[in-house]
């Protein structure tokens, strides 16, 4: 049986769908059991847990072969990341008390550094904190999601263009789609090895923000223009969205711009996904 956290959301659903597929019992990770009554339906074990209580993650992770981990979102976060260092604390002390024979966590191009993430800070926490365990570790360290782009759907329908803040915009970047962490994941959960690995995943190709306008144009039927937002008018954008910490979100788009946030590539797994950006944004566009 496997435990997966974020069971609700994009990669963990992912996951547990390609685990479920391949006739693999799953238990789903969940602060709210309403919210996953579809999956229980499906036959998948609930269990509670907030992600910064210790004790509910040990009593979720206990009797699991494998367990998938993450840090939940947070896109605003307080300065010096005190919220993911409590929940990464908790998933310590969780591993430590269970000692699963493997953990696969959700990771992130560029945690390796060790400054200018910005947001990416907080699974490089999640990755210097747990890679001491004696637990077999993977860190899935995956590109910019191609699921990023939900947010431009309604531009790109109403006003027929979207707003880039990935430049110049005929650069291309590495990106992935979330069902592909989702099947590195569940298969990742099922081999074997000691240590500590690194998995650096990104899609068949690298897309730039022209690309992305291009493809909703194809999917749309019409001409949807990438207009670059200029990034002294980041901080009012995000505030506008009713970000209370701003700082974070523009390092992180500044260490990508620079070419800063990027793969490790020595020592580690290199790994393309198969969904090409066409897929992703056309199952954006039917929800």
């Amino acid at each position: 049986m496997y435990a997966i956290m974020g069971i609700t959301g994009q990669v963990g659903g992912a996951t547990a769908r390609t685990l479920i597929k391949e006739g693999k019992r799953v238990r789903g990770i969940v602060r709210d059991k309403a919210k996953a009554s579809a999956w229980e339906a499906a036959g998948v074990e609930l269990a509670v847990a907030d992600a910064g209580d210790a004790a509910a993650l040990e009593a979720a992770f206990r009797g699991a072969e494998g367990v998938f981990l993450m840090v939940p979102p947070n896109f605003a976060p307080a300065p010096g990341y005190a919220e993911s260092r409590t929940i990464v604390a908790a998933l310590r002390l969780a591993l430590d008390a269970t000692r699963p024979n493997k953990a696969v966590h959700l990771s992130s191009i560029g945690a390796q550094r060790k400054k200018g993430l910005g947001l990416i800070t907080q699974v490089h926490i999640l990755e210097q904190e747990l890679c001491s365990l004696s637990v077999p570790n993977a860190f899935i360290r995956a590109a910019w999601f191609m699921e990023n782009s939900r947010w431009d759907v309604d531009p790109a329908r109403t006003r027929a263009e979207i707003d880039a803040f990935l430049n110049p915009l005929d650069r291309q970047f590495p990106m992935v789609s979330t069902e592909d962490i989702g099947r590195l994941a569940a298969k990742t959960l099922q081999q074997e090895w000691s240590g500590n690995r690194y998995l650096e995943l990104e899609g068949p190709r690298r897309y730039s923000q022209l690309d992305a306008a291009a493809t909703f144009s194809r999917l749309l039927s019409r001409r949807v223009r990438a207009e670059t937002v200029p990034s002294a008018h980041w901080a009012a954008v995000f505030e506008k969205e009713g970000m209370a910490h701003t700082a974070p979100r523009i390092e992180m788009l500044d260490g990508f711009n620079s070419g800063w946030i990027e793969f490790e590539r020595d020592g580690t797994e290199n790994i393309l996904g198969n969904r090409t950006l066409e897929e992703a944004f056309r199952d954006l566009l039917r929800t």
